[in-house]
């Protein structure tokens, strides 16, 4: 499969050759599936906390005497059915989350989203990501002159690029991420990929080990 590269003002220059071991995989979404879900719930916080009957203050002394009275009998007014009482059964900060996913089935999962993306026709080759400066309007005007359809992108650098980061920074709909970073969830959730040839190869050289 043959990708065209393209250069900032939008110019088809030449045309490279995908490995087909990354970007032609058969998807199977059942596995994409499970790794989407493995890597949301290893990203879940559990914040929500609940207090028991034996954390919530007050409630030491019988509210009134078991007799005599008239009313139902209580013993504290820490019970769960007492306003300002416990809660029973409620969420607690220490539930775990965490999923277990293997490095090949993650990996595979990776390549089986970045090969529907390029059947699909949308990744997007740039000659490179030399903005003469790092300005929102420069990389929004980049995204212009492509021949992309899409509204919402993901951009993969190489490696670290602050200027990259800067220029696509305010840009609604748009993420930058590293190479070595790419994951499933940050695929599924752009419509386009976009990345220079050198990130292309540093794409191809991370996950064909």
């Amino acid at each position: 499969m043959k990708l065209a590269v393209y250069n900032l003002q939008g110019k088809e220059i030449e045309q490279i050759e995908l490995n087909d071991s990354i970007f032609n995989v058969a998807v199977k979404p059942e596995v994409v599936h499970e790794v989407f879900v493995a890597q949301r719930n290893n990203a879940r916080e559990s914040w929500a906390d609940t207090k028991k009957r034996g954390e919530v203050r007050g409630g030491g002394k019988k509210p009134w005497q078991q007799k005599g009275t008239g009313r139902a009998r209580h013993g504290s007014t820490r019970s769960p059915i007492w306003k300002g009482g416990g809660v029973t059964f409620g969420p607690l900060s220490d539930r775990n989350y965490k999923t277990k996913i293997n490095k090949k089935t993650r990996r595979l999962a990776t390549l089986m989203c970045l090969s529907d993306k390029a059947q699909n026709g949308l990744i997007w080759v740039v000659e490179n990501f030399s903005l003469t400066e790092p300005k929102t309007k420069l990389f929004a005007a980049v995204l212009k002159a492509l021949p992309a359809k899409s509204k919402s992108f993901l951009v993969v650098t190489p490696a670290k690029d602050a200027a990259v980061l800067r220029a696509t920074g305010n840009l609604p709909k748009i993420v930058t991420t590293r190479a070595e970073d790419l994951n499933v969830v940050d695929i599924l959730s752009k419509q386009a990929i976009i990345t220079s040839v050198e990130g292309l190869k540093k794409m191809e050289a991370l996950l064909s080990k």
